[in-house]
């Protein structure tokens, strides 16, 4: 299951989701086309996020392990082709919630592209601090 598909839950929280690339802007806008995801992109080419939330290279194995293979298996019987990335297959990428004043609350920092938190696990941070902010509907 995918974050896209909880948007109504997560617009309720009053929650923004938001997708960092450092790929083109020319690849960017066609990956939202692809995917029809209408949330905003910050383009990071220069991996300054990715840097500062601990996001380097992944090893060999990491991009490349039992884990991605399995995710693209289940990509491929869902009727979906991976995607092609034209940059740096090697970038750790991830998952972050901050808080209404900008506070990092939960990082989660990707060892290849098959390692991304449970959507629940997600859905589970962004509702606690939800409740927490005084935003409990």
């Amino acid at each position: 299951m995918q974050l896209y598909q909880h948007k109504e839950e997560l617009e309720k929280w009053e929650c923004r989701v938001v997708t960092v690339s450092f790929e083109s802007q020319e690849t960017a806008v066609k990956y939202l086309k692809d995917t029809k995801l209408t949330w905003p992109v910050i383009l990071d080419e220069e991996k300054k996020l990715y840097t500062y939330f601990g996001m380097g290279k992944g090893t060999f194995w990491e991009i490349w392990g039992y884990q991605t293979w399995l995710a693209y298996f289940r990509e491929l019987l869902q009727g979906r082709l991976p995607r092609k990335s034209n940059g740096d297959i090697h970038q750790q990428g991830g998952d972050i919630i901050l808080d209404r004043n900008n506070t990092v609350r939960y990082v989660h920092v990707g060892r290849g592209p098959a390692d991304r938190p449970n959507i629940n696990t997600l859905l589970q941070q962004v509702h606690n601090l939800s409740a927490s902010e005084g935003n409990t509907d």
